[in-house]
C-alpha cells in the first residue's frame, strides 16, 4: 500500500486555522478517499474510542468505571487490524448506551469525549461473515465530530482548538500508513 496525501492535506488545514482563524468542516472530505479502506475505518473507530475514554479528569463515579472497563477491552489490540470479540463488543456497545439513556447525558463539555467515544461503538456493526468491524456511519463524520470545536461567536467549525485534534489526526494517518508497507 503506497502512502496518501491526505496527512498533508490535513496539515493545510490546520495552515488555514493558523491564517484564517478557521476552516470549513467540509475541507475535512479528503478523508473519504482515505476511508475507503474498510480496516483504515476500524482502526480509526477503536483509536477514537481509546482515545474518548482514556481522558483524564473528564469522568468519575459510574462513567469513570466504565471508561476504565472500556480502556481494558481496547488496551493492546492490534493498530492496524483491530479484532474485538463480538460478544463482549455488544455488551459494552449495550452498556454505554444504557449509561448514556439512564444518566440523561445529552451534551455539554464535561461529556464530549463520552459522546464521541460512544458514538463509536453505537456505530459499529459486526459482520460475522469477514470477520472485521465495519461503520455504518461515514468515516468523514466521525472525525469531523472529534475535530470540530464549538464557540459562540463562531458556532460549529475548525477553529483554534480543532488544530491539536487534526494534528493528532495526521499523526494517526502516518501511523496506519506505515503500518500497512510492514510486511505482517
Amino acid at each position: 500500500m503506497m502512502r496518501t496525501n491526505i496527512p498533508e492535506k490535513l496539515s493545510n488545514i490546520v495552515e488555514e486555522i493558523d491564517d484564517r482563524g478557521g476552516a470549513s468542516l467540509t475541507r475535512l472530505t479528503v478523508l473519504k478517499k482515505w476511508f475507503e479502506r474498510t480496516e483504515r475505518l476500524s482502526a480509526f473507530a477503536i483509536w477514537i474510542a481509546t482515545r474518548a475514554v482514556s481522558r483524564q479528569g473528564k469522568t468519575s463515579g459510574a462513567a469513570a468505571k466504565l471508561f476504565r472497563e472500556v480502556r481494558g477491552m481496547l488496551a493492546g489490540l492490534d493498530k492496524l487490524r483491530p479484532q474485538l470479540d463480538p460478544q463482549m463488543a455488544q455488551t459494552m456497545h449495550d452498556r454505554l448506551r444504557d449509561f448514556k439513556t439512564n444518566t440523561g447525558i445529552e451534551g455539554g463539555e464535561r461529556y464530549a469525549s463520552f459522546t464521541i467515544g460512544t458514538s463509536c461503538w453505537w456505530s459499529m456493526d459486526w459482520t460475522s461473515t469477514s470477520g472485521i468491524w465495519t461503520l455504518r456511519r461515514n468515516g468523514y463524520k466521525l472525525a469531523a465530530d472529534y475535530c470540530q470545536h464549538y464557540d459562540s461567536r463562531y458556532g460549529n467549525g475548525l477553529i483554534g482548538p480543532s488544530r491539536t485534534k487534526i494534528q493528532e489526526l495526521v499523526r494517526f494517518l502516518f501511523t496506519i500508513e506505515a503500518l500497512e508497507v510492514v510486511p505482517r
